[in-house]
């Protein structure tokens, strides 16, 4: 009864958020083209920096679960390649919507409510390289023309270099200055699961039954990987933790994007996306339960 509530304390308030996102948004017509905009370009930069810039974050502790990270987004990407060909699915549609799951507007606020504050820095730090492969490999593989280049300059990869900078030479800006970078990143977390609720309403009944398979074979080859990638890299506690419950996250709302941008198949993965987020409510506990 105690770990149901633990599970209990975490997920609860999270789709709380996303509830209320998707119940105003079926009341009202939103555009959320100025939020996307001002979450890109200065929320999630600042987040971002302000927690790996923070004294409390050592980027050599947490070597090891960035190495795994890595390795469960390469690995899942590798597995999705025959599944979707086995499916008769087309690989730009269907493996980046495996690899990349959603560790921003589900992922972090998750992670800050079961392992607290102290840890939230890892998860930024897994954010951050989950975002550094996938507007790079990730970009790439969903379309020949993505100019990685582009998507690499962006406020958000700029914001992530200079914090990674600022963790491994230890040089920061004054504590007053990062304490306001810091209230305001903070500021992203409620606000992307209220967008991701308001992204729910997009779900059509027509979408599930073409949704299906990305959805769930993104968090069941994460799983996959993940459980026997933990124990062959020795994390323990919360380190095994964020990495399983990384593994178990949705598809990455990101994707969609990318595919409306290069025009490869964005009703497809929006099906795959929106139902994936709409099943975390069965993986998530599941993840949480064997991390807790």
């Amino acid at each position: 009864m105690d770990l149901i509530a633990r599970i209990a304390d975490v997920i609860i308030p999270v789709f709380l958020i996303v509830a209320i996102g998707y119940g105003y948004a079926r009341r009202r017509t939103l555009d959320m083209t100025v939020f996307n905009r001002i979450a890109l370009d200065v929320l999630a930069p600042l987040l971002v920096y302000s927690a790996l810039a923070s004294k409390d974050f050592v980027i050599t502790e947490h070597l090891t679960l960035l190495v795994g990270g890595a390795v469960l987004i390469l690995g899942t990407g590798l597995l999705a390649w025959p599944l979707a060909r086995a499916f008769g699915a087309q690989p730009r549609t269907l493996v980046p919507v495996v690899m990349f799951n959603n560790c921003g507007n589900m992922g972090l606020p998750l992670a800050l409510l079961a392992f607290g504050p102290a840890h939230f820095g890892a998860a930024v730090a897994l954010f951050s390289v989950s975002n550094l492969l996938h507007f790079s490999l990730g970009a790439r593989i969903t379309s020949r023309l993505a100019r990685t280049r582009d998507l690499l300059t962006s406020p958000l990869m700029i914001g992530t270099a200079l914090g990674f900078m600022s963790a491994l030479s230890d040089l920061r800006p004054p504590e007053v200055l990062l304490s306001g970078m810091k209230l305001l990143g903070d500021a992203l977390l409620p606000m992307m699961l209220f967008a991701l609720g308001v992204r729910l309403t997009a779900l059509t009944r027509s979408g599930l039954a073409l949704g299906m398979l990305g959805a769930l074979a993104r968090p069941l080859m994460g799983l996959a990987i993940g459980i026997p990638l933990a124990w062959a890299l020795g994390l323990e506690g919360a380190a095994r933790g964020q990495l399983l419950l990384f593994a178990a996250l949705p598809p990455a709302v990101m994707q969609f994007m990318l595919a409306e941008r290069y025009r490869q198949e964005p009703d497809k993965v929006g099906a795959m996306i929106m139902l994936g987020n709409a099943l975390a409510v069965v993986f998530v506990p599941l993840a949480l339960a064997l991390s807790l």
